[in-house]
């Protein structure tokens, strides 16, 4: 094998993996549920982060006890779900599933990933991070944290998605 041949094919292999990877985001898009969530800018001063926006994921908190005395939020594991039109963080047993933080939020109890994810935004977009009412769309895999879609912005009962 020439050293062009072993180039051809270590570079069908790349485009063969990218592709399979874009295939399978495409069918879990496609099968897995989706859901607005509502999300908070997190960024722990990160000077040089690239051109994406790293967002904490916030679920309906289910079966969590509210955060006792003094403390404004407690820690726990958490299972994800979808219901109806709300993604729903339902208790686990210590160790099992995603780690969250729960606090009280307006009124009603709040279960705020642990783990921010990332949303990659065009070169020349505006940061959209620090708009108020601030939501992602995300498909739910039964195994990791939810992959956020596209961006929105929530005003009154209606969320409009942002063009990037």
């Amino acid at each position: 094998m020439t050293a062009r041949t072993k180039g051809l094919v270590v570079a069908a292999l790349h485009i063969a993996l990218v592709s399979a990877l874009g295939a399978k985001l495409l069918a879990d898009r496609a099968a897995l549920p989706r859901v607005w969530v509502e999300v908070a800018p997190y960024d722990p001063n990160l000077p040089i982060r690239g051109r994406y926006v790293r967002l904490q994921v916030k679920a309906e908190a289910r079966g969590f006890d509210e955060p006792a005395g003094s403390a404004a939020s407690a820690w726990g594991y958490a299972r994800l779900s979808v219901e109806g039109d709300r993604l729903v963080a339902t208790r686990t047993d210590d160790g099992v599933g995603h780690p969250v933080q729960i606090r009280k939020e307006n009124g009603r109890l709040v279960a705020a990933l642990s783990t921010p994810v990332a949303y990659f935004i065009p070169e020349h977009a505006v940061d959209p991070s620090s708009r108020p009412g601030l939501m992602a769309e995300v498909t739910v895999p039964r195994k990791g944290p939810p992959r956020p879609i596209r961006l929105g912005v929530k005003e009154g009962e209606k969320v409009t998605p942002l063009d990037l």
